[in-house]
């Protein structure tokens, strides 16, 4: 076995691969790329920043889902199962109504990646996605399992560290995401209120068994506010942890169970 680090520019943020692998240097560059050509194939398709992409091109009006590629359909109908299972606290669609699957591509993206790594026998590695953490079942090293949450500031403020940690390891959690107003400022909406998310939460941090999962949570309990609590507790296999904006720290039972487990 051999150890590994792959660092992967895509999407505006950067993608990072770490673990051990039986494979060849060759053999596992082979499939490194194959499973960053779905990254780079998801920005070509989804990025709204770029002009030419097709939903671009949608959001223009110049085409329609039927003739974009079959991805963006796969997209449009996970992003309405998970705007019901949110009470449409997770919407695709900004106020002007333009298809914007943004909350979740990223790590949908990432699964594709996963999964190639997966069926091609490296299964001994973690991702992170711009900050949203994958662990897999196999890891085997002990320092990998634990996970740092930031506290609710940008990097660059002096105050910057973490606030504190977890371990999935004998957990059934395997994906950390988190949502927050500290690096790109008030950017998440609340489709019910059809406004900016309310500011009593700066930060909530999701744990699932999957990625998406927990992206997608993370955004929706932001978007939702502190009442979002309530609804995660009653979510199988989610838990999370609200910071305010006030520095009170609250979380799910299931979360507190996990950082009694870190201690």
């Amino acid at each position: 076995m051999r150890s590994f680090e792959h660092l992967e520019e895509c999407m505006g943020t950067v993608f990072v691969f770490q673990g051990r692998t039986d494979l060849t240097e060759s053999e596992f560059s082979d499939v490194i790329k194959k499973a960053c050509d779905k990254l780079h194939e998801a920005d070509r398709v989804f990025s709204l920043y770029k002009p030419e992409s097709p939903l671009s091109r949608l959001a223009r009006g110049e085409t329609s889902v039927a003739q974009c590629p079959p991805a963006v359909d796969s997209v449009w109908e996970l992003c309405e199962q998970w705007e019901k299972t949110t009470a449409g606290y997770f919407s695709p669609f900004t106020l002007e109504r333009t298809f914007d699957p943004s909350g979740l591509v990223k790590t949908w993206a990432a699964q594709q990646a996963i999964d190639v790594l997966l069926s091609n026998g490296v299964k001994d590695f973690t991702l992170n996605s711009g900050g949203d953490i994958w662990l897999s079942d196999e890891l085997t090293d002990s320092k990998a399992w634990k996970v740092g949450i930031a506290k609710p500031v940008t990097m660059a403020s002096s105050d910057a560290g973490v606030l504190t940690v977890v371990n999935l390891q004998n957990t059934p959690y395997r994906a950390v995401a988190t949502s927050g107003s500290a690096e790109r400022g008030d950017h998440i909406w609340n489709p019910h209120a059809a406004a900016i998310a309310s500011s009593e939460l700066v930060q909530v941090t999701v744990l699932a068994k999957d990625l998406v999962t927990a992206d997608v949570w993370a955004t929706a309990a932001f978007a939702e506010g502190p009442s979002a609590l309530n609804r995660i507790g009653r979510e199988n296999g989610v838990e999370a942890l609200f910071v305010f904006e006030d520095g009170r720290i609250d979380g799910t039972d299931g979360f507190a169970e996990v950082l009694k487990l870190s201690a």
